[in-house]
């Protein structure tokens, strides 16, 4: 049951990260005019994007300096959801495998 639950926590962590990268690409391009955002499903698309990413990304502007026109927020929440997974894992090693010295290295 446990590694269901650990399993489920990590797709879902990974299923964001895509999210997030999308979402970055999909600013990008809107912004150079390579998507036409008054198309409805390139709208709907950018603003499903955009409501499950901006949440994470906002308290992350938020903290992080600007840099004028470059966002590295997304840079930065892929690499906070990395380090999630990593501990995600090695609980999982030490909740499975009794491995507790794994959790401090």
């Amino acid at each position: 049951m446990i590694t269901i639950l650990f399993n489920i926590a990590n797709e879902v962590l990974w299923l964001y990260q895509w999210a997030v990268i999308l979402a970055a690409l999909f600013n990008m391009l809107a912004q150079f005019g390579v998507l036409d955002t008054r198309n409805r499903i390139v709208w709907s698309i950018g603003d499903f994007l955009y409501r499950i990413t901006e949440p994470a990304l906002r308290r992350i502007r938020n903290v992080v300096p600007s840099f004028g026109s470059i966002d590295i927020s997304p840079l930065v929440l892929i690499f906070g959801i990395y380090v999630l997974q990593q501990i995600l894992q090695r609980i999982y090693a030490a909740i499975i495998y009794g491995n507790v010295s794994g959790l401090f290295l």
